[in-house]
């Protein structure tokens, strides 16, 4: 029976389960629930917090999990990233004082706060600056103006937060995060984690693409296929007036609209729009 852990609140635990469901898996309808079995697909979910699903998976308690990876990196578990589930994404910078001209060089020294000591401290090695990391937990943007720390390193969405609290942001992100499967280092993938990678690979895939379907001049095939070159090639099949033909290719869903207008323009018609559930590619 394959193990694996799910955050158990929060918008990473709702997006997981709803990937989980769309690749084929029952999932808990009680949220007070910890365990769930699928017999039918020989797994069993745990549902933990997200900061311990590193933890457990790294010490071979459980055979994979989800979780994001700011939490992985910032665990130090014995854990891989082995699928990005296109989820929870986050952006880790740093911040100081909107009154110093901060720059990576003026760290070295400084106390940085932070609820990801693992996660900065192991940034902070790779630049070779070493600095004292002071671990927070919640709203570190006011351990500045608190005399607690120098500056900050923590997700930023809009910056809005950080600029109510007299702070600005400046270097490279730290870490662009996102919700991803994780398994145990050095250890072998069994038979029902690959058919799991795949179905979740499957869905990651039908999210990000559309089926796009059209009928174009023959004489103007060679122009549409340009715009729609799909994965290896689009399909092309004939119609009853010889002069056109029907097409068929996947395309990404944040470019649907451009294409078909791209694809209005150089004559083509009947342009319709099919989401994808699930797929093998």
């Amino acid at each position: 029976m394959l193990r694996i852990a799910i955050p158990n609140k929060g918008s990473l635990a709702d997006e997981s389960i709803a990937i989980l469901k769309e690749a084929g898996y029952r999932q808990r309808t009680d949220s007070r629930d910890l365990v769930l079995l699928d017999n039918e697909n020989g797994v069993e979910f745990y549902y933990l917090r997200p900061r311990d699903i590193a933890l457990y998976v790294g010490s071979g308690e459980l055979e994979a999990g989800i979780t994001g990876r700011d939490l992985l990196i910032d665990s130090g578990a014995k854990a891989d990233e082995v699928l990005e589930l296109n989820f929870g994404g986050s952006t880790f910078r740093f911040a100081g004082s909107a009154d110093i001209d901060w720059d990576l060089k003026k760290i070295s020294g400084k106390r940085v706060a932070t609820a990801y000591p693992g996660l900065v401290e192991k940034h902070l090695k790779s630049l070779g600056i070493e600095a004292d990391v002071v671990r927070l937990d919640g709203a570190v943007e006011s351990s500045v103006r608190l005399g607690v720390a120098d500056l900050i390193a923590d997700v930023v969405s809009t910056g809005n937060t950080l600029r109510q609290a007299g702070l600005k942001i400046f270097a490279d992100p730290i870490l662009v995060s996102q919700a991803v499967l994780i398994t145990r280092s050095g250890v072998a993938i069994p038979l029902e984690l690959e058919i799991l990678i795949r179905r979740l690979q499957g869905v990651v895939t039908a999210r990000k693409y559309v089926l796009l379907d059209y009928d174009v001049k023959k004489v103007d095939s060679q122009a549409a296929c340009a715009i729609t070159p799909g994965l290896e090639s689009p399909t092309i099949s004939p119609l009853q007036n010889a002069e056109w033909v029907a097409v068929r290719a996947m395309v990404l869903r944040k470019d649907t609209n451009r294409v078909m207008d791209e694809l209005w323009a150089i004559g083509a018609r009947g342009i319709l729009v099919t989401d994808i559930h699930a797929c093998r590619l």
